[in-house]
């Protein structure tokens, strides 16, 4: 036995020992947030069990692996409810098969992925709960048989010593997948058991191996242990190897025992007292993680070349491979999905508001009939060919906008449509699911406005989507999918709260609500809400049944509505032609007036030592003082203000473009001193220095025109131009050649 690594952790808030059992819960579920090279775990069984003790003459005092010890109830703490990291599909399963409380304890149990009934016992030789009962009374067998070194590892002890009464473990089957690429396509899953022992601290990990007939037993060469020690007043955690000599790090489900010393006991010592419930799910949790990395790497192979070929302005190889990863999880979801419900046809789908369609392509590429449709074609358009059904134009949800004969619809990044997505499929047809990716914070006519501060916004607005969905009768699925992108939850709409019979009044619910977020009244919870007209009539009103009188404008607004024949007033799509909002489409002489009137400000501004800098050497020369972007604004007239909050950062946004002049600290402007600049750009690397010299001498010198001191650095060394007759010719910048 080895120690490998130990940390000191301190407790600011009582955090322990909970939080140790929180971040090992987070290694045993999710073991790729620490380990790049794995594609996450899959738990297959879990059951209740004791480690025998060993007499001093060989034999058993507890003949039974289950036996529990009287009264450890009081040895210490306790795991949570049901056990580390057991939850309700356990009650659910237990309840299903009629348990009583003392039967639950010693009951063996089969993990149920969420959405996934038994999917966790299904094919590639997985075990059950049966299996793991009889692998561990084996097991159980071995330590009572001699292998007292190994049982004296699980407990804590010492070797050769007792523990002072067996306790109550939880062991857990689970199977970690590692992931597949070109250089190991083969890798396959391995499975291990995993013994926690909450009493004592204690979390082992013994993988399994399967010899030539079949027999599954525990390899003792591999096994490591996390352990949490200490107090109050001090804790540590720490990783031992059973046998150092003998481990063999395969570089993915067992790296080096250097690498548990440091890089893993860093992430559990770090998730024990720092971390907070995110309050997402699990990656990848309502399909299964090894056919999603089969697929992703397949498809990621098939359509990797399309990086070379990207003739968009955005990063391909973030666009292209995000929306691989997103069409690999439908596939899958949908793959699923048929078998689920004995179907062979492949789905239909559209996509609202579909982009650069590279996920409608590769949707259709793998035979799932399909089309996009978005406000702005996109040059990518013309690669994907005739197959791949792509259309120009605007929606704007109506009766006018529903898709009776569609079985999917997918909004990805769809900004404005995105609440209104859960709507159009429950009012297309009755079988109709939806699949939405949530970016942009709308909602259904505007911006989405906050309600609390007591969750991120992000949090915030995925609750909103789903409270839509619910709305609109749908039971609503939240998964968290594998893409590079901070914004990668995910809501899914497959089944229906109600029967069919009741689309009507489901309907109606659907109006109520619609109307409410622009301010309608709402019965209160308890009372009969009153019923509205048809959804046509509301519709051709502009606002539900019961309202006290409208004033003019929205007396107009609902005469458009019902001109339009829309569900609700006020909704604008986006603008075919794209704006560009970030000041550089100002008129320069507005931008020239602006940041002379911020330049004079500067240097009238109270400085603490005109001509002072870091390297005590620089001539005298007014810096200027320095300006909070409040104080500015302040001194702005309101015109310019309007003009500039029209665009996306303001002020802000129009100080930094004018990085000649300005430079924007922790919220305070300051002058830019070329002199310091020209020092930071000596250690600068080759690459930038060379786009810069391409630069020199292309643009005039703000500092030498308008500067009561002048430019601070001599004409040979500034690199912009003091007088028309120093300007170069802009070099055109060289682009990646498209094959």
């Amino acid at each position: 036995m080895a120690e490998v690594g130990r940390v000191a952790v301190r407790d600011p808030g009582e955090l322990l020992p909970g939080g140790f059992w929180e971040a090992v819960a987070v290694w045993l579920e999710k073991p790729q947030v620490a380990n790049k090279r794995l594609c996450g775990a899959r738990l297959e069984a879990r059951r209740r069990a004791a480690l025998p003790r060993v007499s001093p003459r060989g034999r058993r005092p507890n003949a039974g692996p289950e036996q529990e010890e009287p009264g450890a109830a009081g040895r210490g703490p306790r795991p949570p409810e049901g056990g580390p990291g057991r939850g309700p599909e356990e009650s659910r399963h237990r309840r299903q098969q009629g348990e009583g409380p003392g039967e639950a304890a010693a009951a063996p149990l089969l993990i149920e992925g969420p959405g996934q009934p038994d999917k966790a016992g299904a094919g590639e030789g997985d075990f059950s709960a049966w299996d793991l009962d009889s692998l561990w009374d084996d097991f159980s067998r071995s330590l009572a048989g001699g292998s007292h070194e190994l049982l004296a590892f699980l407990t804590g002890a010492r070797a050769g010593s007792q523990p002072e009464a067996p306790s109550e473990l939880d062991v857990v089957l689970r199977t970690v997948i590692p992931k597949t690429s070109p250089l190991c396509p083969l890798a396959a899953p391995r499975r291990e058991v995993v013994v926690q022992d909450v009493l004592n601290g204690t979390v082992t990990f013994l993988p399994l191996e399967e010899d030539d007939k079949g027999s599954v037993k525990v390899e003792t060469n591999n096994v490591y242990q996390l352990r949490l020690g200490g107090s109050k007043e001090e804790w540590f955690i720490s990783i031992l190897i059973f046998c150092p000599e003998r481990w063999h790090s395969d570089g993915t489900v067992y790296p080096k025992p250097a690498w548990l010393g440091e890089e893993l006991l860093a992430r559990l010592a770090r998730w024990s007292v720092g971390s907070k419930k995110s309050g997402f799910k699990s990656t990848l949790s309502l399909i299964s993680i090894i056919e999603y990395s089969k697929t992703y790497q397949a498809l990621k192979e098939k359509h990797k070349d399309m990086v070379k070929v990207w003739p968009e302005v955005t990063d391909p190889e973030k666009f292209v491979y995000e929306d691989v990863a997103i069409a690999a999880y439908l596939l899958i979801l949908w793959e699923e999905e048929r078998a689920e419900l004995g179907l062979t046809a492949k789905q239909s789908f559209v996509d609202l508001g579909c982009g650069n369609g590279l996920l409608v392509h590769i949707l259709s590429t793998e035979g799932h009939p399909g089309r996009g449709i978005d406000v702005r074609r996109r040059k990518i358009w013309d690669v994907y060919g005739p197959q791949t059904c792509l259309e120009e134009g605007a929606i704007t949800p109506s009766d006018e906008t529903l898709f009776p004969d569609v079985d999917w619809l997918i909004g990805n990044h769809s900004d404005e449509l995105t609440p209104w997505i859960p709507v159009i499929a429950a009012r297309s047809n009755y079988s109709c699911r939806f699949f939405v990716l949530p970016c942009c914070f709308f909602d259904f006519v505007g911006k989405y406005a906050r309600r609390q501060s007591r969750t991120t916004q992000y949090r915030e607005y995925l609750d909103f989507v789903t409270e839509v969905g619910l709305a609109c009768g749908f039971h609503v699925q939240e998964d968290c999918l594998r893409i590079p992108s901070t914004k990668r939850v995910c809501l899914i709409g497959k089944r229906r709260t109600y029967p069919p019979t009741g689309e009507a009044l489901m309907d109606e619910q659907r109006t109520r609500y619609i109307n409410s977020r622009q301010g309608c009244p709402v019965s209160p919870p308890g009372r009969e809400p009153p019923h509205p007209p048809p959804r046509a009539a509301v519709a051709r009103a502009g606002r539900p049944h019961g309202r006290q009188a409208l004033d003019a404008g929205a007396a107009e607004e609902g005469a458009e509505a019902q001109a339009a024949g829309l569900w609700l007033s006020g909704f604008h799509p986006r603008e075919k032609a794209e704006r560009v909002r970030n000041c550089a489409a100002l008129p320069r002489d507005f931008i020239d007036q602006v940041v002379l009137q911020v330049g004079h400000l500067l240097l009238d501004a109270e400085r603490p030592c005109a001509g002072s800098s870091p390297s005590g050497s620089l001539k005298a020369w007014n810096r200027g003082g320095s300006l909070s972007l409040a104080d500015v604004a302040s001194e702005l007239d309101r015109e310019t203000l309007r003009r500039l909050k029209r665009e996306c950062g303001g002020l802000q946004t129009l100080l930094k473009n004018n990085h000649q002049v300005f430079e924007v600290r922790s919220g305070r402007v300051h002058l830019r001193d070329w002199r310091e600049e020209r020092l930071r750009k000596q250690r600068q690397p080759e690459a930038k220095r060379r786009l810069f010299s391409e630069a020199f001498k292309t643009r005039l010198c703000w500092f030498f025109s308008h500067h009561p001191d002048g430019c601070a650095l001599p004409s040979d060394c500034c690199p912009f131009a003091h007088g028309p007759e120093e300007l170069r010719p802009a070099q055109t910048p060289r682009r990646k050649q498209v094959l």
